[in-house]
């Protein structure tokens, strides 16, 4: 079977960063950092009182009221997402076989502020005021469901779960449809909103995130020193992947082309990555063999780079056994330095941030990078963006149960 190229056409996002790609790109490229005080609720009381939110969002302008409430806050990201996507890439449906036209998007946790809300519920009212749409609103394929309804997308559609890793999957997945010729375009990305607090409560139980709480634009700090653990965030982005012959036919604008995806699974810990990232490594070289790609074509990595110990030493480790001495050579920067850990959808954001790195020759910085760790010694574009032609980049993902994603991206060119 001869497999088909395959690029993207559309973006959208709405995220700690801002809610349009331009206001995102900017934003990256001058270091901002996302990370304030929450604000969704009252977290006094909680050993971490930082994350990366969603601002200037009211959802009412974008979603009608009543379909608004029948809807989780991760649901609202990812059909905001979506309808931007569309938007940019200027694909009209009505001239496309719906039937080929597919919705693949992930989220790592679901409805948890809706999970939440109903507990309260149920402890304090009791059962048979739970909503009916509880469940319909907590499911994590509620989202890719949501939006094949609204614009009758009639292809593939479900949603991807692998912890941190799970929109990267989505994105890798989509991409395997398309080349392999089952689907003609793909909306696909992730959506997040575990700033609650049950997710605080949870992942300061695990020690993982920091509480760096008196300087939250500084509390995100991968591959420093004295990083402490990662900030949570919250958003949705999402992708139109198109099949090139398509594309080109109606004349369409393109950001990149996608050109490889590397899954592996570490087999090791529920939340710990083994010693020397050793499947970190070979999701790498999967999708560089996937690619046809050779390690010195890479000019770029957007890592995983969580601030957390154990993942920024051993994501270091696993691109030097992938790379050697070109480790050295590499141009590395971590998304998460600020706009936080979006836990499933910090992999479409990272791979958006990829493809406009290659589209605008113009690397973001890893931000807060203040004293380097002896353990950690590669370049990791510190406090400043770094112009550079970047025709080939890799965009790591990795998630708790061991899941490792890497996807392949490179310039177009006809």
């Amino acid at each position: 079977m001869e497999l088909k190229r395959v690029v993207v056409t559309g973006m959208g996002l709405i995220g700690p960063l801002g809610n349009t790609i331009e206001e995102y790109w900017k934003n990256l490229l001058s270091g901002t950092s996302g990370v304030g005080p929450i604000t969704l609720f009252d977290a006094s009381d909680f050993k971490t009182q930082i994350a990366a939110e969603v601002k200037n969002f009211n959802v009412n302008d974008f979603i009608d009221k009543k379909d608004a409430r029948r809807m989780d806050r991760f649901t609202h990201f990812s059909v905001i997402a979506a309808n931007r996507a569309i938007e940019d890439s200027q694909i009209n449906f009505d001239l496309v076989d719906r039937n080929k036209v597919g919705v693949i998007v992930a989220s790592g946790i679901g409805g948890m502020n809706t999970y939440e809300e109903q507990c309260f519920t149920l402890f304090e009212r009791g059962p048979k005021w739970i909503s009916p749409f509880f469940i319909p609103m907590l499911i994590s394929d509620i989202a890719p469901g949501y939006i094949s309804i609204r614009h009758n997308l009639k292809g593939v559609n479900y949603a991807t779960t692998s912890a941190c890793a799970s929109s990267s999957h989505a994105i890798g997945e989509a991409f395997n449809h398309i080349r392999f010729g089952k689907a003609i375009a793909i909306l696909t990305g992730g959506s997040e909103a575990p700033v609650n607090r049950m997710g605080v409560a949870g992942f300061n139980a695990l020690k993982a995130i920091s509480v760096r709480n008196d300087e939250p634009e500084k509390a995100s700090r991968p591959f420093e020193l004295n990083r402490d653990g990662f900030i949570m965030g919250e958003g949705g982005g999402i992708l139109l992947l198109e099949e090139l012959e398509h594309a080109r036919a109606r004349q369409a604008k393109i950001y990149g082309e996608i050109v490889g995806a590397g899954f592996t699974a570490d087999a090791f810990h529920i939340t710990q990555p083994p010693e020397g990232g050793e499947g970190a490594a070979r999701a790498m070289k999967v999708a560089m063999e996937d690619a046809g790609i050779k390690p010195e074509e890479v000019d770029y990595i957007n890592a995983h780079g969580t601030s957390t110990p154990l993942n920024d030493k051993t994501e270091t480790e696993a691109i030097k056994s992938t790379f050697g001495d070109q480790a050295y050579k590499l141009d590395i920067s971590s998304t998460k330095s600020m706009i936080g850990h979006l836990l499933g959808a910090s992999g479409v954001f990272e791979a958006i941030a990829t493809l406009l790195t290659i589209q605008n020759d113009e690397i973001h910085p890893t931000i807060n990078y203040d004293t380097p760790d002896p353990e950690c010694d590669l370049n990791y574009v510190p406090n400043k963006s770094r112009k550079k032609i970047v025709a080939t980049a890799l965009s790591n993902s990795f998630g708790f149960g061991g899941h490792n994603v890497c996807l392949a991206f490179k310039k177009f060119k006809n």
